[in-house]
């Protein structure tokens, strides 16, 4: 019997690390199907036979459902069992995803992506809450959320790749159909490892709360969607972005008058907290403008190809890989959020202002690399930290809302920028073509010119990300006390030792002991790890305004 007592603390942390393992291959999951799917568009658009005009609603759909379902995807998460809320969102996923690949239609298709992006809202919570309940030892939460946020960040540049050989190779619906067999591996793997544990004080669910901010963010989205089509001042623009604001500000008034509330005001309202949130909100609109039209300049200026252009970002997402990682486990303690997320802004400024200077005839080496290299380390930077800070001392029954919040604000950036960016590219490639209509290289060099003046107004959000770091995040000092403060407020553990809690109680943030362990570094339970789920972001939409005029052969 001995040698069996013995093995059951390495039995355990077996477990911990395969359940780290399941996690992982769902994110990643996650991660290619941005990736694939927008590489694979034009192919689908030939097969199914629909217009530019509707391609963009085949990435619309998934961020519009993603985006505005995500604070409910984490509220269940904290309702219910994290590991069927897991299992749920993995299976419902891989169906979405079947559905897409055998899309006979158009509608067919958007319908499946945008189902994909529901079910999408339900597992990226809950695979985060999964990690935090799983890893309470702080340096191996650490690790475990560094493996997490590589898996992000190199899920991207493996779609890049996977989505461009599949797409030249096979067919467009396989980009679709290999999402089935990660989901399969990850919910054999759930059922395994994975425990089933439930909150013993379930937090109800904000019903009304739930409808209004979804609708608030779909008509927001959907707003600047709209846009890219019909221009910004088209009637139903107008009155969607009018009629999402006043329905988000009555959000706000509503979660001010309800005992659970879908998202506690304490959670953005802390100033620390509400720089992080910005930081990501402006980062995830202009690393779009990165990708989105890096994309058409390498594929349709400089005639590469879909599975080459992948290649050509590797750069960017392996500094995104050691710039994060480092960024997170080796400065953030030394530093503090604020010098770490400043430099990333400056870096992004910089990194943008270089490829403002993009002619038709800049080579690679020469005119998109160094800019790849600098701005990879500015996402690191900006990233890790920003969402480490965003879901620094919140309630553990808040942590699913907080992170779900996390990726609302960077799919909600993402989608404004796709669409922001892409008409202000379109309206200066068309004004530069009535002016300048005759000459061999009059629509390259107009194209162009469109994406130079997107890149820079993504310089202007990075110097107003810099300046906003600077006056809203903390030092380590400041980040410190707020620490100290969050430890003194949370002295149910004192309390506790009087009167044994029962068993079925929920575990205490973290034990005094382990807390004066790990030092002040690791006062709350999510303070230790980053969250790179931001790092999604580096999964590229590769849509081509339908409007324009030099749509590129993606």
């Amino acid at each position: 019997m001995a040698p069996a007592t013995g093995d059951a603390p390495a039995a355990a942390t077996d477990r911990r690390w395969l359940v780290l393992v399941v996690v992982a291959i769902a994110q990643l999951m996650v991660v290619l199907d941005s990736t694939i799917v927008n590489i694979a568009l034009p192919s689908a658009q030939r097969s199914l036979g629909f217009a530019n005009s509707d391609r963009q609603w085949v990435v619309t759909a998934y961020a519009l459902a993603f985006g505005s379902l995500l604070l409910v995807g984490g509220r269940l998460g904290d309702m219910f069992s994290r590991k069927w809320v897991f299992i749920t969102g993995l299976a419902g996923f891989a169906l979405a995803s079947a559905l897409g690949g055998a899309a006979v239609s158009f509608e067919m298709l958007v319908a499946a992506r945008a189902l994909q992006g529901a079910f999408g809202a339900i597992l990226a919570p809950s695979a985060l809450g999964t990690l935090v309940s799983t890893f309470q030892d702080p340096r191996e939460r650490g690790r475990a959320f560094g493996v997490f946020g590589s898996v992000a960040a190199g899920g991207g540049a493996v779609g890049l790749i996977l989505g461009g050989a599949l797409t030249q190779y096979l067919s467009w619906r396989y980009t679709l159909y290999v999402n089935l067999v990660f989901a399969v591996i990850a919910i054999v793997g759930a059922l395994v490892y994975i425990r089933s544990n439930r909150s013993a004080t379930r937090p109800r669910m904000d019903w009304p709360g739930a409808i209004l901010a979804c609708a608030g963010l779909f008509l927001i989205v959907f707003g600047f969607s709209h846009a890219e089509t019909a221009g910004w001042t088209a009637a139903v623009t107008i009155g969607s972005l009018v009629a999402g604001a006043a329905v988000l500000a009555g959000f706000v008034l509503a979660e001010q008058r309800v005992g659970h509330p879908l998202l506690p005001l304490r959670v953005i309202l802390d100033r620390t907290r509400g720089g992080a949130y910005v930081a990501v909100f402006l980062s995830g609109i202009a690393i779009f403008g990165v990708f989105l039209f890096l994309t058409y300049y390498m594929q349709l200026i400089k005639g590469d190809s879909p599975f080459t252009t992948g290649l050509l970002f590797l750069p960017l997402i392996g500094c995104i890989l050691i710039s994060s990682n480092t960024s997170s486990i080796v400065l953030l303690p030394k530093v503090g959020p604020r010098a770490l997320i400043a430099s990333g802004m400056l870096l992004g400024l910089i990194g943008m202002a270089y490829l403002t200077r993009l002619t038709a005839t800049s080579s690679y080496l020469s005119g998109v690399l160094p800019a790849l290299l600098v701005m990879g380390v500015a996402f690191g930077l900006i990233f890790a930290p920003a969402i480490n800070t965003a879901t620094a001392g919140v309630q553990r029954e808040d942590s699913g809302v907080a992170s779900a919040l996390v990726n609302t604000m960077q799919q909600v950036g993402g989608s404004i920028g796709t669409s922001a960016l892409s008409t202000i590219a379109l309206t200066a490639t068309t004004s530069y073509l009535v002016a300048h209509h005759t000459g061999a290289l009059a629509q390259a060099t107009a194209a162009v010119h469109g994406y130079t003046l997107a890149f820079t107004v993504s310089a202007g959000l990075f110097a107003l990300g810099l300046i906003l770091a600077i006056v809203l995040l903390p030092s380590r000092h400041r980040l410190e006390e707020l620490r100290a403060e969050a430890a003194a407020i949370t002295p149910a553990p004192a309390a506790a030792q009087t009167a044994p809690a029962p068993e079925s109680a929920p575990v205490p943030v973290m034990e005094p002991a382990l807390a004066r362990a790990a030092g002040p570094a690791t006062a709350t339970h999510l303070e230790t790890h980053a969250i790179p789920v931001a790092l999604l972001c580096c999964s590229p939409v590769i849509n081509a305004s339908p409007r324009s005029p030099v749509a590129p052969p993606l």
